[in-house]
């Protein structure tokens, strides 16, 4: 029988495939030496991974670990599965660290909005994510009835755990999309397009990234007029509004997770705190809005106010400063 090529055994097989998961549709795109069978069998994993994640920390599936968490836990200390007790970790420590401009408890404002289901039973108007603990064994108890909501992390989370699957095979190219929360491994760079938050169907710039995470929020798909007043799926912690303007908050990391997270804090955080925030985590952030001197962004301009609050990492933190400016800057930021 004759051998396989060297060039057979070497060759790239591509392959992209999408699910809907996790309220989005998720997109894994993948490059790696193999047969189709293999690694069709990989983005398999990588799929049964992100639906694990959406079983133990659905909002909308009343069956899932943490309906049972919001249902339960304040009776008493309830164990949890080890992925559920690492996202309320980080939650939680981004929280403190960003004085609660990352809140894991704004789902009584959501559910009123009709952005999340009713769920039974009363909340504390009083109680907030400094409510619930954390116990070394593995076990998570609430202070005072709340409701917890893990939207802003979670997918962020399930995308890392694809990733991180897919690793498994040598020299990978790898792309998972969760509806803007991405993230890319492998050694060749890959060109992500930012959204406009004025354009939102229209690519604004493409940034090149690579072994690094980007997530992006904005008001621009999920908002609209519901009981009389304009709402969206961001939630001022501190004046518990809905925020219905027109940034766009991208934010670059190690990890979608902690991308995740920090557009909230980007956008709701005072800037001195979102500034340690972010170098706390090693993140750059990019702030998308209309010029102020213009009052709009004109289609085909790709003009921005871009916020600079961390550089590259091991750099000195600057100022926070605010200018009108291309964003072919954000480009600049990424770490090689």
């Amino acid at each position: 029988m004759q051998s396989p090529s060297p060039a057979a055994e070497t060759a790239r097989t591509e392959l992209r495939r999408a699910r809907p998961l996790l309220g989005t549709v998720v997109d894994i795109g993948l490059s790696a030496v193999g047969s189709e069978r293999a690694l069709h069998a990989a983005i398999d994993a990588a799929f049964a991974v992100i639906e694990r994640v959406q079983a133990l920390l659905s909002y909308q599936d009343p069956d899932s670990e943490l309906s049972r968490l919001n249902r339960e836990a304040v009776h008493g200390a309830r164990q949890v599965d080890a992925h559920t007790y690492r996202v309320l970790e980080t939650a939680l420590r981004l929280a403190r660290s960003s004085d609660g401009a990352f809140d894991p408890c704004v789902a009584p404002r959501l559910e009123a909005w009709g952005y999340l289901p009713r769920r039974a039973g009363s909340v504390d108007a009083a109680a907030s994510w400094r409510d619930v603990e954390l116990a070394a064994d593995g076990k998570v108890r609430f202070l005072r009835p709340l409701r917890l909501d893990l939207g802003g992390i979670a997918k962020g989370y399930a995308v890392d755990l694809a990733v991180q699957s897919l690793q498994t095979l040598d020299g990978a190219d790898i792309i998972v999309n969760a509806g803007g929360d991405l993230r890319v491994a492998g050694p060749t760079p890959q060109t992500i397009h930012l959204r406009h938050p004025c354009m939102p169907a229209a690519a604004a710039h493409p940034v090149t990234l690579r072994n690094a995470a980007l997530a992006t929020s904005g008001a621009y798909f999920s908002r609209r007029c519901t009981q009389g007043r304009t709402v969206s799926a961001l939630v001022n912690p501190r004046s518990a509004e809905p925020y219905v303007g027109n940034r766009g908050i991208t934010v670059r990391a190690a990890d979608c997770m902690t991308a995740d997270a920090l557009t909230k804090v980007t956008l709701f955080a005072a800037a001195p705190i979102a500034a340690r925030t972010l170098s706390e985590c090693g993140a750059q952030a990019l702030i998308l809005e209309a010029s102020p001197v213009e009052g709009r962004v004109a289609a085909g301009e790709r003009r921005a106010r871009l916020r600079q609050p961390v550089p590259v990492p091991g750099a000195p933190v600057p100022e926070v400063k605010q200018a009108v400016d291309r964003i072919d800057q954000f480009e600049q930021l990424q770490a090689p």
